[in-house]
């Protein structure tokens, strides 16, 4: 029996010919998304579903799909899907990360002329019959420097946009390599340098922890005066306040924004600014956007149904199911590790070196390169996932390479990671005990034996008397309960690390706790998606 399709959102004609074309049986109905209670009733008939933002495929609906195998989310975001409730029902989610990224990169470009010439306000006097041909002062691009915060995807299609513009390009992006830097023709800088020296300033990060409110009250007042922000990536990097208040003071010239804080934004402080572009997040909203991330997610979801091929999969990775059985607690394992460095690493990769061996040798090693890979790029990009991490690692110039060899020590198998940056190289190894649970096994060349929780705190000191009484009574006195505690060292008296598994987050004052001790010479806490 041929695969059945439910298209419940609005997508093109074409994407549906396309599911006819691959023999699948096709319902396309536009409309069905906004009635949940007749989605609930049908959502069982269907193997596949393909949406857009209008259809929430919620828990409730997710349980009454007992046969659904993939989701397509024809865009990026999956914020209207419940992944938890799909992954472990078995479903597939599946995004087009790549279907936009010449749209959005053309409207940040549109953006920028905009404010640069105060084509909305000119236009508005314009209809309005006036002639205010002198109040209307702009600036030229060509010959300016444009800051890019952000040198990913789109950004770097922005990059390359802009020195056609005849503009002077600086880059700031902790994973851009000196020699990715150079291909693009691009200056390579640190966000510190970047922001006084642009003219215009545009950002193409996503919103994580690290990037949210970036742009902050001290970060604008480092700007040159007369400068200009464009805003066409996430909601929430700038601080619309801060901004409106030098946009008041005249600090910053003008300000282009298509994302905010609070969506829809039917109120902002930058609204009713002069010079100020607003738009309501149309960074997508083209008709050949629309139709690429339609084709796209069609093409990807009748492969899969067909023939079992997975591609932009945001909770599977690339293996069998008979690969999976096995290869499933390592595969956590290697995200975990990549995730670990991750964290600590602050420079920008550029090579990524792994050793499989033993027992890990012997698997699929391209999933779980890809999951390491994944696990590395978390911190600076949270939607990543084993399928689009190898395409950001090359894009950004990042070096991988894998070796092979038989077992060489007390484990059946382990796998180790090192990340090389400028500045230094760090690794750490793990391995999967005969329970399935994945452990770190050394960190910087020190063995230890530590469980991996959601919650952790890594430290580093000098072998000395009093380590264990400050991280017991520093986690006390915070309320803070460790769970699982690790220690190990090099040699007597010499460098020596901590992994502190604990049941909550780590609040900042107990973090400063131990740093104030002047015990420690790291303090960082982690977190780990622990299934």
């Amino acid at each position: 029996m041929a695969p059945k399709v439910l298209i419940s959102d609005k997508l093109s004609d074409a994407a549906v010919q396309i599911f006819k074309d691959r023999g699948i049986d096709v319902d396309f109905k536009p409309d069905l998304g906004k009635d949940k209670v007749e989605l609930l009733k049908v959502i069982g008939d269907y193997d596949g579903l393909a949406i857009r933002s209008a259809t929430k495929a919620t828990e409730k609906i997710i349980a009454n799909a007992t046969n659904l195998k993939v989701i397509g989310r024809a865009g990026i975001g999956t914020d209207n899907i419940d992944k938890d409730a799909a992954s472990k029902a078995g479903i597939i989610v599946m995004n087009t990360p790549f279907g936009n990224m010449i749209t959005t990169a053309e409207h940040a470009i549109a953006m920028m002329f905009a404010v640069a010439r105060q084509i909305p306000e000119a236009s508005e006097s314009t209809h309005a019959g006036k002639w205010e041909k002198s109040k209307f002062m702009g600036v030229e691009l060509t010959g300016k420097t444009l800051g890019v915060i952000g040198a990913g995807n789109i950004g770097g299609i922005v990059c390359d946009r802009a020195r056609g513009l005849k503009m002077k390009v600086i880059a700031y992006d902790p994973f851009l390599s000196q020699e990715k830097a150079d291909k693009m023709g691009v200056e390579k800088v640190e966000l510190e340098e970047l922001l006084p020296r642009a003219d215009f300033l545009t950002l193409h990060v996503p919103k994580t922890e690290q990037t949210a409110n970036m742009i902050t009250a001290e970060r604008i007042a480092m700007m040159k005066k007369g400068a200009r922000i464009i805003n066409c990536a996430r909601g929430g990097l700038v601080d619309e306040e801060a901004l409106a208040e030098a946009l008041k003071s005249g600090h910053i010239a003008g300000a282009a924004f298509d994302v905010f804080a609070v969506e829809p934004a039917t109120d902002s402080p930058l609204f009713n600014l002069p010079n100020v572009v607003v738009t309501p997040h149309l960074g997508a909203a083209t008709m050949e956007a629309q139709e690429n991330v339609a084709l796209q997610v069609a093409e990807q979801m009748a492969d899969y149904l067909l023939t079992g091929a997975v591609a932009n999969a945001l909770n599977m990775p690339s293996v069998t199911a008979e690969e999976a059985k096995v290869m499933g607690p390592w595969i956590e394992l290697s995200g975990h590790l990549g995730n670990f460095i991750g964290q600590m690493t602050d420079e920008p990769v550029q090579a990524i070196n792994i050793l499989y061996d033993g027992e890990a040798s012997e698997m699929n090693l391209n999933a779980l390169t890809c999951a390491v890979i994944a696990g590395i790029m978390k911190k600076v990009n949270p939607d990543v996932n084993m399928v689009s991490a190898p395409v950001i690692a090359k894009e950004r110039g990042v070096q991988v390479s894998t070796t092979k060899q038989d077992k060489s020590g007390a484990f059946e198998g382990y796998i180790k990671v090192t990340v090389v940056t400028e500045k230094r190289e760090r690794s750490v190894a793990g391995t999967v005990f005969s329970d399935g649970k994945p452990r770190f096994i050394q960190i910087k060349g020190i063995n230890i034996d530590a469980e991996i929780g959601a919650n952790m705190v890594y430290t580093t000191n000098e072998d000395v008397p009093g380590i264990i009484g400050a991280l017991g009574q520093t986690m006390g006195e915070n309320n803070v309960n460790i769970a699982n505690f690790t220690l190990g060292r090099k040699e007597a008296k010499g460098e020596a690390i901590a992994l502190l598994y604990v049941d909550e987050p780590v609040p900042a004052p107990a973090l400063k706790a131990l740093e104030n001790t002047g015990l420690f010479t790291q303090v960082k806490p982690l977190s780990f998606d622990v299934k």
